[in-house]
């Protein structure tokens, strides 16, 4: 497995989650990685990015800004997303991906989904 997401589940609006990614150190190391979303019958929507390094540069969709955080453990080749302030419109299923914001249409890599439902 080279990608794999979890940490999702059902919650409820306003609860917050934590979502990982544990990935193979070969496809993370040295690489920007991204999550992104797709909701049943919707387009994959970009959620946000981080640069290579484990303080780097990070960017958010404008609809999770403020309440996710995007984080990564380069020791631990593990990607992070902590998700607050929840709302139904977050319902997706949440995917990892190697690259960064201008990848988002051609990803190389992407894991299995992990499913975030928020409840009204």
């Amino acid at each position: 497995v080279q990608l794999q997401a979890s940490g999702g589940g059902l919650v409820h609006t306003g609860d917050s989650l934590r979502l990982s990614c544990a990935a193979s150190a070969l496809i993370f190391s040295g690489y920007a990685m991204s999550w992104f979303r797709q909701a049943p019958g919707k387009e994959r929507e970009f959620v946000a990015a981080i640069t290579s390094w484990s303080d780097g540069a990070t960017r958010y969709a404008d609809s999770v800004k403020g309440r996710f955080t995007i984080s990564r453990d380069n020791a631990k080749s593990t990607l992070y997303l902590q998700m607050t302030k929840l709302k139904p419109e977050d319902t997706a299923v949440y995917y990892c991906a190697q690259g960064g914001y201008r990848d988002r249409r051609t990803y190389k890599y992407i894991g299995q989904g992990t499913q975030v439902t928020v409840s009204s």
